[in-house]
């Protein structure tokens, strides 16, 4: 990679590792699915915006092989993020951060199987086995004592697999559909999935704060918004796996905001997690 793809993969893992605890705290106000649809409102808005500035709208129309793609893609999306928002509701920001990001790892496995030429080497075998034993270890923790947040990390735990496959469909679906209707695509189905299903099992009032309206901005300018572009670019040009060796910062951003900013304890079992989930992405990037 070079000087400037390098610098953006690591300004993304920064702005998704506390992404996890921004999403914490917006579940202090609303809802998980009320606060999903939110954030897609918002992405959506940044993403028009930024397809209009850019002059991407310039005969803009979806063909009838891509309505396929596309719908699956947002399902896809907004199982995934109604998996993260459920799970980050019933665990704390630290140990959600760990399991979401774990998702660069799965992604390394993902992508030995579904991208041509994207194989597991040895060494990135032995980051894979290093990071899931951090997770086993993580696990055996909470089982052992009985935690009350064993259910929403086992929900975060399929989130991250989720968010892997998506990565990995995103990444060949990009190199032959526009990145704004991939964008769009999220956007749209998760929104209309979502305020449906949310005004049917949500009857909890919303609480209009500003910490909710910081919350819902971060997710949908900075996340849904910029982030994803930056990173539907920077899968256009280089491998998932490449990118990976980026990631590795995103579990240990997120764990140290989480003890800032949400006041979660820095157990020895979360330590050595965060640690081995790190080292097994920077592993599974060489």
């Amino acid at each position: 990679m070079d000087l400037k793809g390098a610098a953006m993969a690591v300004l993304i893992s920064l702005l998704w590792g506390a992404n996890t605890v921004v999403i914490k705290l917006g579940l202090e106000d609303a809802p998980p699915l009320r606060l999903a649809w939110m954030r897609f409102v918002v992405g959506g808005t940044v993403i028009c915006l930024w397809a209009w500035a850019t002059r991407r709208f310039a005969g803009f129309r979806v063909e009838p092989r891509e309505w396929r793609p596309l719908v699956l893609l947002g399902v896809l999306f907004s199982v995934q993020m109604a998996a993260t928002n459920l799970g980050t509701w019933l665990t704390s920001a630290a140990h959600a951060s760990i399991l979401l990001n774990l998702y660069a790892v799965h992604t390394v496995v993902l992508a030995h199987f579904l991208i041509p030429g994207d194989r597991l080497s040895v060494k990135k075998l032995a980051g894979v086995l290093v990071a899931y034993s951090g997770i086993v270890l993580l696990f055996t923790g909470q089982v052992t004592h009985g935690s009350p947040t064993l259910l929403g990390d086992v929900i975060v735990t399929v989130a991250g697999l989720l968010l892997a496959e998506r990565t990995v469909y995103l990444a060949r679906a990009v190199q032959r559909l526009d990145p704004v209707k991939l964008l769009l695509a999220q956007a749209v189905v998760g929104t209309a999935l979502f305020v449906v299903v949310s005004f049917l099992v949500e009857p909890a009032p919303t609480r209009w704060t500003a910490r909710l309206g910081a919350s819902v901005a971060y997710q949908g300018v900075l996340i849904s918004g910029f982030n994803f572009v930056v990173n539907l670019a920077l899968l256009r040009h280089y491998r998932p796996s490449a990118l990976s060796a980026f990631f590795l910062t995103q579990p240990i951003f997120g764990v140290v905001a989480a003890a800032l900013v949400a006041g979660d304890p820095l157990t020895p079992d979360l330590l050595l997690a965060c640690a081995a989930v790190a080292v097994g992405i920077g592993l599974t990037s060489r």
